[in-house]
């Protein structure tokens, strides 16, 4: 499954993952996007949100932007 995902880094709110009505998520997270901090917590909350490893959770696409595609194995 791919699902496109914006990301919220060093938010207050973390770590919290809300749908959109579009079909994509919003993530808040309370990592900075300082040495690929972000990119760790977004697929450790992923991980955790669909019930899987995060070996299953990749990032597609995205890296350095806030706005990512996401690929599951679920």
């Amino acid at each position: 499954m791919r699902i496109t995902v914006r990301v919220k880094p060093g938010s207050k709110k973390g770590p919290l993952v809300e749908p959109v009505e579009d079909g994509s998520l919003t993530v808040y997270l309370q990592q900075r996007a300082v040495d690929g901090a972000a990119n760790e917590g977004l697929v450790e909350i992923l991980a955790k949100h669909f019930g899987v490893s995060k070996s299953r959770i990749t990032i597609e696409a995205g890296f350095t932007s806030r706005i990512k595609r996401i690929g599951v194995d679920l």
